[in-house]
């Protein structure tokens, strides 16, 4: 009796043992894995809340400011035999466009989607942009060189290491219009001519914020980060032949194998609010607004974040840019990583 009274008690810690890591196997399943590669300074507020406002517990992997956005894009393709995504925040487009192209995503046409302007969407629900930033070209008005780099003079200027980010956005928008070659031609002659080329957009501000370079290519959040911190700075958006801007969205996409679609849906619902939108643009980054907002709401953007919404509605189409981008990137990569 005595035994069989042992035999039950330790059946009982063997039952209750396993319901105990079934338990936080269940709990551990209920949380959102979010891959962002934008600022994890202005993200996290934002995601956080949203996890306050919904109760959704959110894990969260950030990129490094050096590969921002292609290193979470490499990552994904990387794991898609076993996925860890199951959304994606991404601070360009063209890398989330590769995404769409390779199956990795899942359409959504929810409130968000519905909200934002065809020109920041894909027509299929792959994907959505909110919050813009403008590619800037930032100059030191201490310093009177400012002129955009050629062939006979760039070493006071500087530029990101293009294998990244928006400076790669901005490449294939030059590759997309001037071609390969011309490309190709212009980016030798002013590496010869020794334009200073940076890890990131942040280093770029800070070249040009400290005297190291007159002038430089960078975004709107590194531009208004220096201006805030006092640097003798001012910007003017980067202009292509023909008028067009570079405005680059945010995007949101929910991956294809996503375990957890419901509060994804909610999650990319949410980026792509309004309130999302708001607190972007009221952030020290300034991000622009792309989907509709109030008269009342337009009202209580900043100033700087008004003026820049005419030159973002000029931003050049990037939907149909995937193979210069792609064709860009693979050029980039031997003349970089030899």
């Amino acid at each position: 009796m005595h035994d069989l009274r042992q035999t039950k008690s330790f059946l009982f810690l063997i039952l209750g043992a396993a319901l105990l890591v079934l338990f936080w196997q269940t709990q551990g399943n209920t949380k959102l894995t979010i891959y962002c590669a934008h600022d994890s300074v202005f993200a996290e507020e934002i995601l956080r809340e949203f996890e306050r406002r919904e109760g959704v517990p959110i894990e969260i992997k950030y990129d490094t400011e050096a590969t921002k956005s292609l290193g979470l894009v490499e990552r994904i393709i990387r794991e898609k035999d076993r996925p860890q995504c199951d959304v994606f925040w991404n601070n360009e487009l063209l890398g989330t466009l590769d995404l769409a192209q390779r199956g990795l995503l899942k359409e959504h046409k929810g409130k968000g989607w519905e909200r934002t302007p065809a020109q920041w969407r894909d027509e299929e629900g792959m994907w959505a942009g909110f919050g813009g930033r403008m590619r800037m070209k930032i100059v030191n008005t201490s310093r009177t060189d400012h002129a955009e780099p050629t062939a006979e003079r760039a070493a006071h200027f500087a530029i990101a290491k293009p294998l990244y980010g928006t400076t790669l956005s901005q490449f294939s928008a030059l590759w997309a219009m001037w071609g390969p070659e011309k490309t190709k031609r212009w980016h030798t002659d002013i590496r010869a001519a020794g334009v200073q080329i940076a890890n990131g957009n942040a280093a770029v501000r800070d070249l040009v914020a400290n005297g190291a370079a007159g002038a430089g290519w960078t975004d709107t959040d590194d531009f208004f980060d220096a201006k805030d911190a006092g640097f003798s700075v001012a910007a003017t958006p980067v202009v292509l032949e023909g008028g067009a801007t570079i405005c680059i969205p945010n995007t949101v996409a929910i991956m294809k194998d996503a375990k957890r679609g419901d509060l994804a849906r909610m999650l990319a619902d949410y980026l792509l609010s309004a309130r999302t939108e708001l607190a972007l643009a009221k952030s020290k980054a300034r991000q622009i607004p792309l989907g509709p907002l109030t008269p009342q709401q337009t009202a209580s953007l900043p100033e700087e974040v008004r003026e820049l919404i005419p030159a973002a509605a000029k931003g050049v189409a990037q939907k149909g840019m995937l193979k210069a981008r792609n064709e860009c990137l693979e050029w980039l990569k031997v003349e970089y990583l030899k």
